[in-house]
């Protein structure tokens, strides 16, 4: 069984009434509300509820969705009926998640469920982006453009963060490099240093190898105990940046940090515009589009700085005048808006948008790793240069006293 909420209304009263149950399908649930005497009018499944789903979870990648979403409109435009270009989709795909959930989709279409309510039933694959073109395709009768919107959004959307994860992997692997080479020096060179000055009466070790074998007895003594903390602090961090205030605080840093601050402005930015722009081209009305970009951003304080302007937008703002002096909105967003609502062509308008924050990101990319390569370089030395004093001054020290002489 899989929980369902859906949303109903009162025919006596007119009243909404949302709710939740358990049921075998879509189908089910559209029976039981009818039996209630009540007219559904959505239903999607609980989020985690979804056995398959929860199987799935985080093991569909964006390439096999863009693959997808591309062969289906081909199909679709070819002329053949839905089921038939889904199963002929099933049968092409490689990824044997994606072949399950493909089946399932089919059974639930099969069962009279709609192909975007379908989709959303899998939300762990499909985001609301996906759903909700697909829901604006078939309501217009334009589901292959829609498909092919969504294949171009989610790989413009992919490169995006492909390139923002390249700048941030350099510096990682140059850090994981740095500490197993200080790992080993201090755990298999510097005793060995030790033993040597133990050899010989008054020697006197520096004060920088003295800390450093301090390090280096604890690391060789309580490794396990090391492992325990790095073990316990790993999983603390991994729940609290899943809370509400754990996400905000990350989200936060993104957007303040020096040299990566700007960088994350900027992909916001194109991601609210070419998020914004296929929804708005698919002809999905524009406080959706709002509601569904603000998710799609996936920073909590761009969201409800979006969520503020949409209810403007509500009380009949205009969006441009509504994001206007916004912090977390780059100024050049309101004013292409403007220029788009008073041209009439805010969909062109948005899409500028989205090229012009593309290249930027791009650009940012390029210049943060010109800048981290000689601040990486410098750190390389100084650690280099504490190492290699460890080892070297002792030697010295006994030179200088006459031992070798």
């Amino acid at each position: 069984m899989i929980s369902y909420k859906y949303e109903a209304r009162d025919p006596a009263t007119g009243k909404k009434i949302t709710g939740e149950i358990q049921a075998d399908s879509e189908k089910s649930v559209a029976k039981a509300v009818k039996d209630q005497g009540y007219a559904l009018l959505s239903v999607k499944t609980k989020e985690g509820t979804n056995p398959i789903e929860k199987f799935l979870k985080g093991r569909i990648k964006t390439k096999d969705k863009v693959i997808f979403a591309r062969q289906l409109s081909t199909l679709i435009n070819a002329g053949l009926p839905l089921v038939q270009s889904l199963r002929s989709v099933q049968a092409q795909t490689k990824n044997e998640k994606m072949k399950i959930v493909l089946a399932d989709i089919i059974t639930r279409i099969e069962g009279g469920v709609a192909f975007s309510q379908a989709l959303g039933a899998y939300p762990e694959v499909f985001n609301q982006v996906f759903v909700s073109l697909v829901a604006a395709g078939e309501t217009s009768g334009t589901l292959d453009k829609s498909l092919e919107r969504i294949a171009n959004q989610q790989e413009k959307d992919a490169e995006l963060i492909s390139k923002v994860r390249g700048a941030m992997i350099y510096p990682l692997i140059v850090l994981l490099v740095m500490a197993g080479v200080v790992g080993f020096m201090i755990v298999a060179v510097l005793p060995q240093v030790k033993e040597l000055y133990e050899g010989f009466d008054g020697a006197q070790l520096p004060f920088v190898t003295i800390a450093l074998l301090a390090v280096s007895d604890f690391v060789v003594n309580f490794w396990w105990l090391m492992l325990i903390v790095l073990a316990f602090m790993g999983f603390a961090t991994t729940r609290w940046a899943r809370t509400a205030g754990g996400k905000s605080a990350i989200d936060s840093f993104k957007i303040s940090a020096p040299l990566i601050g700007p960088l994350f402005k900027k992909l916001y930015m194109a991601r609210f515009a070419r998020t914004g722009t296929t929804l708005v081209a698919s002809g999905v009305p524009l406080i959706q589009t709002l509601n569904i970009t603000g998710k799609a951003i996936d920073n909590v304080l761009v969201e409800k700085s979006l969520a503020k302007a949409t209810e403007k937008v509500k009380g009949g703002k205009a969006l441009s005048t509504a994001l206007d002096g916004d912090p977390y909105f780059l100024e050049l967003v309101p004013q292409m808006l403007k220029i788009g609502e008073d041209s009439g062509s805010i969909e062109q308008m948005m899409e500028r948008v989205a090229i012009y924050f593309e290249k930027e990101v791009d650009d940012a990319v390029k210049s943060i790793s010109t800048i981290i390569e000689p601040i990486m370089m410098i750190i390389l030395g100084i650690v280099a240069l504490v190492i290699v004093g460890a080892i070297l001054l002792p030697i010295y020290g006994l030179v200088g006293q006459g031992v070798f002489g």
